[in-house]
């Protein structure tokens, strides 16, 4: 016998089960992109399982859902609303999973806005830390930046965090939630307000994208009003141009990556000096087919030539964010350019 849903409670899942169903095959497709696997997981159950539900029961759930938004509650999020909002669709072990990650600051996210702090302004803080606590920082941003950063710090404490890194214990969340705070304050929040930090990745990064033409104008009219301002983005940019100031090794890793039709489009119209130095970052068949492309090849379109460039300088920055490639020019290159 089909037991009646309205016999008894709906759950968190029961209840988004019932309302899917009511919807209609189209409206709740649309809606359930939305829901991860686990999710989708809950609520297939939830079906399987909900039994008949009668129209009054329906009518009720349907009210219950639209006095919600009708009644002009305000809302405020917050971790505990978060669990709150979990309470009945999850487990209790599927909520703690999720809150780990959603309590106070303790995410990935912020881990990563963490990594993209200077590495000087980073050791700097960590240096008047406790080893312990230097220790658990740097064990959660990525390896690049616990790398550079570790490389700022005196060398007794360097050594003593390390030991602990090793036999680093699990942190409670309450102790996380503390940290991240004063991280939050203290880096995130500070640095922004006194350089611009970030602001000025993401202009440096769309200024990346304009044509050189474009770039070259927008620079020069941000020279003449704010030339401290131009100077810092200048830093922050690269371009095709950069490439041959690369580390040799930061060179090959790049190319490796870069189709060969793609580097004979970018090398169209660059002077000798330019071309050798990106051939000889090549292996030995991709620059052999390059070489006799560029000899024995017809003109290109500025348009496919540009964006060639473009590509290539994109992928530069992309490896540099993945810490695989440093942007970082050679002194030894510098002097062979000058």
């Amino acid at each position: 016998m089909i037991a009646q849903a309205s016999q008894r409670s709906l759950r968190g899942p029961e209840k988004v089960a019932a309302l899917l169903l009511a919807m209609g095959k189209p409206l709740a497709g649309r809606l359930l992109k939305h829901f991860d696997t686990e999710e989708l997981k809950q609520i297939t159950r939830s079906v399987a399982e909900l039994g008949v539900v009668p129209v009054p029961a329906l009518e009720s759930l349907v009210e219950e859902f639209a006095g919600q938004f009708m009644s002009g509650v305000d809302l405020c999020g917050s971790p505990d609303e978060v669990e709150d909002l979990l309470d009945g669709a999850l487990s209790p072990e599927e909520i703690a999973d999720v809150m780990s990650d959603v309590t106070g600051n303790s995410n990935a996210a912020m881990w990563d806005r963490l990594s993209n702090v200077p590495e000087t302004i980073f050791g700097a803080y960590l240096a008047k830390e406790h080893p312990q606590t230097v220790a658990f920082v740097l064990s959660k941003v990525n390896p690049v930046c616990a790398a550079k950063v570790v490389g700022q710090l005196p060398r007794d404490l360097r050594n003593e965090m390390m030991r602990r890194m090793l036999a680093i214990a699990p942190v409670t969340e309450a102790a996380v939630r503390i940290v991240q705070a004063q991280l939050q304050d203290d880096l995130l929040i500070n640095v922004s307000r006194q350089g611009g930090t970030e602001e000025n990745v993401r202009i440096a990064n769309i200024i990346n994208k304009l044509d050189r033409d474009q770039m070259d104008d927008v620079m020069q009219s941000l020279a003449a009003v704010r030339p401290k301002a131009a100077e810092t983005l200048r830093g922050l940019m690269f371009t095709f141009d950069d490439v041959v100031k690369l580390q040799s090794k930061a060179r090959s890793v790049l190319f490796d990556k870069i189709p060969t039709e793609l580097v004979v489009l970018a090398l169209k119209g660059t002077d000798l000096a330019f071309r050798d130095a990106i051939l000889s970052s090549l292996a030995a068949r991709a620059r052999r087919i390059v070489d006799a492309e560029l000899a024995n090849g017809g003109p290109a379109s500025q348009r496919d030539v540009l964006k060639a460039r473009r590509m290539i300088a994109d992928t530069a920055l992309e490896l540099s964010s993945a810490g695989e490639i440093d942007l970082k020019s050679s002194d030894d290159e510098d002097e062979l350019f000058e």
